[in-house]
């Protein structure tokens, strides 16, 4: 039966891999300028393969490692899907870098020759769409294999295999769950190291050309002159598009498995109760998340590509959503239809679904509405076409610190409606589908995933082809249309943000449940399981998960801090060594200013990224299962708001200074003193919105993940247990 649903899954994705090979090839056919363009693009790319390719040595190293232990420890598959994981997180990401830089050179030149922001956008859209189409099509190809490989032709999705057994040292587990739970933590370390090293590189290069350059030697935004200007591209070619890519890829497959697991878990537990799940139904439980999300691919391939087809509009805002909520909508209707044939006829009332066959499909259109509400929300707060940026940047008159009080205040602000979104989202879905539906409006919430990825991408493109006009000195023209389309890109990439750590919430939940259920032995048999709040190692573990965001993001913004402070050092040291540098006669040392932010990021990322996986393990083995349990409910909370917070206000800030520069504020632009307000406002909400913020829904996921697999084994072993706690 697998197979049969597998089929189509496998071509859903060789087709969206065949657009973006097309698209790919389209876009670097394209004229690239003039040979000065063509220069400043070739040293962008230059820095953005040379940070990934080192980066992913490191990565490679320690997959290597990770997937050893894993299969010695576990069993061989568990090791083998990591590292399969890896491998499509890691490829998705590196060709989404690759396009985006030979993309950004081409946005530049179509705004050159054609004056026209509709065509202008259509080229960042394509460029940005060989990501989104790459992130999701990678993320389930290697799920069709594990499915293939592991379910079908080893027969864990079997019904007879779907029970606990236990390995050579005792621990227990069932089979498909933790190969399945393997392949997710692969995508998770390449998110983790993208995201966590690729904010680092990018912010810091971001803050150390604005201090220095727009501040204190009041030159433009992507002056030439500017020594950091070059890394700052680079940056947002590792960090905005690697790193988002490989961020949201990771959020789908979490979405996804989490589906796996409860299914499979809910299956067990009832084995011997009077409601059992039947092996018919089980089996489909197992494959309805992957299909689903494969009619999800399709939709987003059409929703993009008539964007891409249709007329050009001046109004690209308008294109972007456009895309967006016509792929929602063709996921709505086609799933509907799906779902009833799949679940026609089954009695999956022992699911707790309150709607018949309906169910699941119900609770993911409650996750793709949610989705859509924080998405708004997003957009209300952090787009300057609406009361909240308009007020930062109304006092930003008064000085900084009104800039900076303002924009703290809206951050904070701007988490309750979201939450209050997921929450009902959470309420709702369990009542239409029980758990397995929480699980399910995360995934309808990704359902789009391509989709939302290339809008996002679109962003970093449509910026980086914003510096290269400025580095090039191309006519003021240009560079408005850049810049325009960057300011849409800022709102875009709040909104894809907002919906990584709303999935994140659902997903988490899902994982926190599948981890209850994974400390079960062969021997348990339990209709429910409940994690005891008042426990004094639950809620001992929930004060140490709560605190546990903070610390991460202050190890992130020290870094950045760090890093950047080096950046200026060196931008003033060349100001100073060179004064031919700001009257135009001397070429800055780009290259110096690259190699700092590389080795500031590669450095500072390694703290968080052994935090984020090993504090679970540690604590498990210490504390046991109770306190991890109360851990996770800790850091989901703090970092969903943390996160919402930092984005928000980050992105606020953001287009507060792009309302000044576009001279919304009579006699008030670019080198005025609120103009300077502003800048500043944008320069401390850099590493909030684009490091600590990104990294936050990484962290709950991973530590969720990492849990799972550990907690089969620190169930049985723990120091708390070992002298009767």
């Amino acid at each position: 039966m697998l197979i049969a649903f597998l089929i189509p899954v496998a071509i859903a994705v060789l087709i969206t891999l065949g657009f973006a090979a097309y698209n790919y090839r389209y876009t670097k056919r394209l004229a690239a300028g003039t040979a000065e363009m063509s220069e400043i693009a070739g040293a962008i790319q230059e820095g953005a393969n040379a940070f990934i390719n080192h980066e992913y040595r490191i990565i490679g190293i320690a997959a290597v490692f990770i997937g050893l232990l894993l299969g010695l420890v576990i069993e061989w598959y568990v090791g083998v899907t990591f590292l399969l994981g890896t491998a499509m997180s890691a490829s998705a990401g590196y060709v989404g870098m690759k396009i985006a830089t030979i993309a950004n050179v081409r946005v530049s030149n179509e705004a050159r020759l054609t004056k026209s922001l509709g065509k202008t956008m259509k080229v960042a859209l394509r460029g940005g769409s060989v990501m989104g189409f790459c992130a999701a099509a990678f993320a389930l190809f290697g799920l069709v294999l594990v499915y293939l490989v592991f379910g079908v032709f080893l027969k864990q999705t079997d019904p007879g295999q779907v029970v606990v057994f236990e390995n050579w040292l005792g621990i227990s587990y069932i089979p498909f769950t933790m190969t399945v739970t393997g392949y997710s933590l692969g995508c998770s370390i390449v998110a983790l190291f993208d995201r966590v090293g690729g904010g680092i590189y990018t912010k810091a290069a971001d803050m150390g050309a604005d201090l220095v350059g727009k501040t204190e030697a009041h030159i433009p935004e992507d002056d030439p002159r500017n020594p950091a200007t070059i890394a700052d591209n680079v940056g947002d070619n590792v960090g905005d598009v690697a790193g988002l890519g490989a961020d949201l890829l990771e959020s789908y497959v979490g979405s996804i498995i989490s589906c796996v697991v409860l299914a499979a878990y809910i299956f067990y537990t009832r084995l011997g109760s009077d409601a059992p799940v039947s092996p018919e139904l089980m089996s489909r439980l197992l494959v309805y998340p992957i299909v689903f999300s494969a009619i999800g691919l399709v939709a987003s391939v059409m929703g993009i590509t008539y964007v891409l087809l249709r007329k050009p509009s001046d109004k690209p805002h308008m294109e972007l959503n456009f895309s967006l909520w016509s792929s929602a909508a063709i996921i709505i209707v086609g799933n509907a239809i799906f779902t009833w044939l799949f679940f026609r006829g089954y009695d999956v009332s022992m699911m707790g679904f309150r709607l018949g066959a309906l169910s699941p499909w119900a609770a993911a259109v409650i996750g793709i509405i949610t989705g859509m509400s924080i998405g708004f929300f997003a957009e209300y707060y952090t787009s300057y076409d609406f009361k909240p940026t308009q007020k930062i940047a109304e006092a930003s008159k008064g000085g900084t610190a009104l800039t900076i009080t303002n924009g703290l205040a809206i951050g904070m602000k701007s988490t309750f409606l979201p939450v209050l979104a997921l929450a009902a989202a959470v309420i709702l879905a369990n009542i239409v589908s029980g758990i397995y539906g929480v699980a399910m409006a995360a995934i309808g919430m990704l359902s789009f995933l391509a989709a939302t990825v290339s809008v996002d991408t679109y962003g970093p493109i449509a910026d980086n082809a914003g510096g290269i006009a400025e580095m090039s000195k191309l006519e003021p023209g240009v560079r408005q249309i850049t810049d325009r389309l960057d300011s849409v890109g800022n709102t875009t990439a709040a909104i894809g943000k907002g919906f990584a750590i709303g999935s994140a919430a659902l997903a988490s939940l899902s994982l926190l449940v599948s981890y209850m259920y994974a400390q079960l032995g062969i021997d348990d048999t339990v209709f429910e399981i409940s994690l005891n709040i008042i426990n004094t190692y639950t809620l001992a573990g929930a004060f140490v998960g709560g605190a546990m965001p903070f610390l991460f993001s202050s190890l992130l913004i020290d870094a950045v801090a760090i890093s950047a402070g080096d950046m200026v050092q060196e931008v003033r040291r060349q100001f100073r060594e060179e004064p031919g540098i700001l009257t135009g006669d001397v070429r800055p040392d780009y290259t110096r200013c690259i190699t700092i932010s590389a080795a500031g990021a590669l450095k500072k990322m390694k703290m968080p990224v052994v935090i984020a996986v090993g504090v679970p393990v540690i604590a498990g083995f210490i504390f046991g299962v109770q306190f991890v349990g109360g851990m996770l409910v800790g850091v989901t909370i703090s970092a969903i708001m943390l996160a919402l917070f930092t984005a928000n206000s980050g992105g606020a800030w953001d287009n507060a200074k792009k309302y000044v520069e576009s001279g919304h504020i009579d006699g008030e632009g670019k080198g005025s003193a609120t103009h300077d307000a502003t800048v500043i406002g944008d320069t401390v909400g850099d590493p909030l919105k684009d490091t600590v913020g990104p990294s936050l829904d990484i962290l709950i996921k991973i530590m969720a993940t990492v849990s799972l697999i550990a907690v089969s084994i620190y169930s049985r072993f723990n120091l708390i247990s070992l002298f009767g706690g």
